[in-house]
């Protein structure tokens, strides 16, 4: 009796699997993926078009932030929908009119003069991602930043990155912080990133800004994400500047000091000699 041939042919590097969420090592049914593997796909992709469109729930999240001690004021942009947000960029990196002059009346009653560190909790293109992860990454970043709960939290939708600039401008911050959901991948719906900014002020591009990325249990976890952020921090506050002017060494502390560290000296020989070759010297 002949054995019928399996249906599903495995793939050789399905191992990798265990080591990454991506879509890796997917097997073949025939030419095409199996049917396991398309279902899990449109599964992905229903996530991730869920993450963009769900609307972030401002009076839940608020809420949730003023019981861990936070005073918050909602601030929205000047797209008024989600259609526009998707639409127009623009209107997303500015604050709408009517929540500048609150703003600025609600810094002065309840927050410090010039706040070291504003924060700008945004919705951005993933809602899953503010609400899933806020609150525990704040634990961890208070962690290293006592008084983090004095500090203004400012809760932003239609918001994008941009707009922390003009609430940190108007706040006279000397630092912004904007968390912000990512766009979503088809493994990952809600990834949250941090962007610092020194001295915010409308008009900044991103070259001016640190990123932080992937902050997520499944990604870079909230303890690790808190450090490199007030490892930044601080070097911002000592040079005044972030962007490319600040860079994140927060992983290399063995890079030791001038004084401490290893010298490197300049090698004893002589670099290697390439002859050139003279065109005009070849025979025709």
């Amino acid at each position: 009796m002949s054995q019928k041939p399996a249906i599903l042919t495995p793939d050789p590097w399905q191992q990798l699997q265990s080591l990454t969420r991506a879509r890796v090592a997917l097997g073949r049914a025939g030419v095409s993926l199996p049917t396991r593997e398309v279902l899990r796909f449109g599964t992905a992709h229903a996530q991730a078009r869920d993450a963009v469109h769900t609307a972030l729930d401002v009076d839940l999240l608020a809420g949730e932030l003023q019981a861990d001690g936070f005073r918050t004021l909602a601030v929205q942009s000047q797209a008024a929908d989600r259609a526009t947000y998707l639409r127009r960029p623009d209107y997303g990196r500015r604050l709408a009119p009517a929540c500048s002059g609150r703003l600025v009346e609600n810094g002065k009653n309840h927050w410090p003069a010039r706040p070291r560190l504003a924060i700008v909790v945004a919705d951005g293109l993933s809602s899953l991602a503010t609400s899933s992860h806020t609150r525990a990454f704040l634990a961890a970043l208070r962690a290293h930043i006592p008084d983090l709960s004095s500090q203004p939290l400012i809760i932003a939708t239609q918001a994008r990155v941009a707009l922390g600039d003009e609430i940190g401008h108007l706040l006279g911050a000397e630092q912004v912080v904007v968390l912000i959901g990512e766009r979503p991948g088809l493994s990952s719906p809600d990834s949250l990133g941090l962007y610092l900014t020194a001295g915010p002020r409308p008009g900044l591009n991103d070259a001016q800004r640190n990123c932080i990325s992937n902050v997520r249990p499944e990604g870079l976890p909230y303890a690790e994400a808190a450090r490199k952020l007030a490892f930044l921090i601080d070097g911002a506050r000592r040079l005044g500047r972030t962007g490319v002017d600040l860079k994140d060494d927060s992983d290399a502390p063995a890079l030791a000091t001038a004084e401490t560290g290893p010298r490197f000296a300049a090698p004893e020989t002589a670099p290697p000699f390439f002859p050139t070759l003279n065109l005009l010297e070849i025979p025709a």
